[in-house]
């Protein structure tokens, strides 16, 4: 099974072929434990925002596939129950602050590794992509002073502020690189030894990562991931497309 990092929300996610191997990852694990799937779909809510929101995410899905729909809403004044992801065979993560993501779901990272661990896939838009590293990027515009990207992409932080993560993968990630321009956040991040690697990923793209085998990995989408590493001393930028 896969853990696939979507560099966008899911409007900026024009084409099928995520949900299409999403789903079909979704239906393998349904028919081999012969039940209708149940599907964590977890946004991030205020005054009702995550229900109006929840088409967007759910809808691709359950057109696709016979299943239920776990809506999961991340609010500011409690952290989400680690037993929700007990009996999942699908988790959604939606797209939104960052920085809210990954505090409602920090109390559950235990969880979800054991859920994606035992094969559950895990379908992360834009902030869900963010937190699923070891160690997650949760906003910043600014290293050292100096401005790296667009400073509407820092989530309210001013230096590149990172926090462990749901532990899914080793690099961490990066979103709207070459729309959002932060492509320049995650070549910095680097190359000043914040974190070893970063993979930064376009909109309408998403990296796919095998989750037994975190070496075989593929893009999918219109758009590339960059892959920012660092050896020597020097800083490597490395593009790969569908």
């Amino acid at each position: 099974m896969s853990i696939f990092l979507v560099g966008g929300g899911p409007d900026t996610t024009r084409g099928a072929a995520v949900h299409a191997l999403f789903t079909s990852e979704i239906s393998q694990r349904a028919e081999a434990l012969n039940r209708v799937p149940r599907v964590a779909v977890v946004l991030f809510d205020q005054e009702g925002s995550g229900a109006h929101f929840l088409p967007f995410y759910a809808d691709p899905v359950r057109s696709r596939i016979d299943c239920v729909i776990a809506e999961i809403y991340i609010r500011s004044d409690r952290s989400v129950d680690p037993a929700l992801f007990a009996a999942v065979d699908a988790i959604v993560v939606g797209g939104g602050p960052t920085p809210a993501y990954l505090d409602g779901l920090t109390g559950a990272a235990n969880e979800i590794r054991l859920a994606v661990g035992s094969g559950v896939p895990y379908l992360g838009f834009s902030a869900g992509a963010m937190i699923a590293p070891d160690s997650a990027l949760t906003g910043g515009y600014r290293i050292r002073g100096t401005e790296v990207c667009p400073e509407e992409w820092s989530e309210g932080l001013e230096e590149l502020t990172f926090h462990p993560g749901l532990g899914l993968v080793p690099f961490a990630v990066d979103v709207h690189a070459a729309q959002g321009g932060s492509l320049g956040r995650a070549v910095a991040a680097v190359h000043h030894g914040v974190v070893d690697s970063v993979m930064a990923i376009d909109e309408d793209t998403a990296l796919v990562v095998d989750s037994a085998d975190q070496g075989k990995t593929k893009v999918i989408g219109s758009g590339n991931c960059w892959t920012i590493t660092k050896s020597g001393g020097k800083t490597t930028v490395s593009m790969a497309a569908s």
